[in-house]
């Protein structure tokens, strides 16, 4: 009797330990877009091959149990990462310090270390990491064969990164740069209700006007509005913007068009896509009317794709360009034309009007000077970023 009632007992608790399993799934709570980094924002020496290397992250939605992307996919050469941790940092980037006892080993295939080709993305075994909302984490990679001239990378990260020789994890002394490298995403094993919001963008959502280590993007103020309303604590957010970045043509990184089905469709989780690009594409040369078209020719495809999917896409109009060099008549009529398209067309699930806003009181088609970032009449600064943030609609994200 005592055999059979151990019998029972192990096979309810497999069944109970599967049930609660089979409800969870991946969701994303942080990731970043990426491109070959140009010269200028390569590593730093000492660089990385046989060198050490910890970046900081904050991500959005808690989890205990995680694992995480690298990526090869920009570089012509194979990268070799001969160890990596995950822990808890103990700044969002300020310094390369991290909780004592926090730190966990990553592996591959039950390996430490990894060679990823280039063109490649590879994810770690999942290990039990508890963090919780709006977390400081670190990243360690202990490189081997790595290349500081053709990275893959996010080159606006707004965060520092610390570098030291050699395969040490005495960071005290490192040297810092405002870049990622390499690191791709992090994913959470998460209770069923749990989502993503994808944002693609340009360099207004990458954060160009925030401030460094304080994790400020109008990305992020979303995120915690997210996080303190009861019918969305679990929408995580995932910011997909580039600085430079144009969807059709040009720019820095790969294009809207070309990205969009990694950068939207190759995350975990998601149920909801903002758009809101266009502005590198209007405000370059050529007729800016005849690029709104094609703008919503991109928009059309992204959107029916998503919903294939049962993913929502809410469209956000272009913002305010008036006294930045990008303005003249054509390429402001080109503004016009696409944010109508987005307002009225009927497309979208929803519309998120950061130009509305974002205005000059006294002149609609500019920024409102309050907001301005280095009186560019392009990019918020952090006051503008929060007012992003509280603009957008909660209730866009609860079902």
């Amino acid at each position: 009797m005592k055999i059979k009632s151990a019998l029972l007992a192990a096979v309810l608790s497999f069944l109970t330990i599967s049930t609660a399993s089979a409800g969870k799934h991946w969701v994303a709570t942080w990731a970043t877009a990426e491109q070959v980094v140009e010269p200028h924002n390569c590593p730093p020496a000492p660089g990385l091959e046989n060198n050490s290397i910890r970046q900081i992250v904050q991500t959005s939605i808690s989890g205990k149990e995680v694992r995480v992307k690298f990526s090869n996919e920009f570089s012509r050469g194979p990268i070799t990462i001969n160890a990596a941790e995950i822990a808890l940092a103990a700044t969002a980037g300020s310094s390369s310090d991290i909780i004592s006892g926090t730190e966990v080993s990553l592996t591959f295939n039950g390996k430490k270390s990894i060679t990823v080709q280039p063109g490649k993305l590879v994810t770690s075994d999942p290990v039990k990491f508890p963090m919780g909302t709006r977390e400081n984490v670190a990243i360690t990679m202990h490189m081997g064969e790595a290349s500081s001239t053709s990275v893959t990378g996010h080159p606006g990260s707004r965060t520092d990164s610390y570098l030291i020789e050699g395969q040490g994890s005495d960071f005290s002394n490192a040297v810092k740069t405002a870049h990622w490298y390499i690191i791709n995403a992090i994913e959470i094993k998460a209770e069923k209700k749990a989502r993503a919001v994808v944002v693609l963008g340009n360099s207004i959502t990458d954060g160009r006007g925030s401030t460094t280590n304080e994790q400020n993007r109008w990305t992020d103020n979303l995120s915690r509005r997210l996080l303190a309303n009861k019918k969305t604590r679990r929408v995580a957010v995932l910011n997909m913007g580039l600085g430079g970045n144009c969807i059709l043509n040009g720019g820095l990184g790969p294009t809207g068009k070309s990205r969009y089905p990694r950068d939207l469709f190759q995350q975990e989780g998601v149920k909801y896509i903002i758009l809101f690009e266009g502005v590198n594409d209007l405000g370059g040369r050529g007729d800016a009317t005849e690029k709104a078209k094609q703008i919503i020719d991109v928009y059309k495809q992204i959107i029916s794709e998503a919903h294939e999917l049962g993913i929502k896409v809410y469209g956000a109009p272009v913002m305010q360009f008036k006294g930045n060099n990008y303005y003249s008549e054509n390429h402001e009529a080109g503004r016009q034309q696409l944010n109508q398209w987005i307002r009225s067309s009927g497309y979208f699930d929803g519309v998120i009007d950061f130009d509305a806003a974002m205005g000059n009181p006294e002149d609609p088609a500019q920024l409102n000077p309050k907001y301005l970032f280095e009186n560019d009449y392009l990019h918020p600064n952090a006051e503008g970023y929060v007012r992003m943030g509280d603009c957008i609609d909660l209730k866009l994200f609860e079902k």
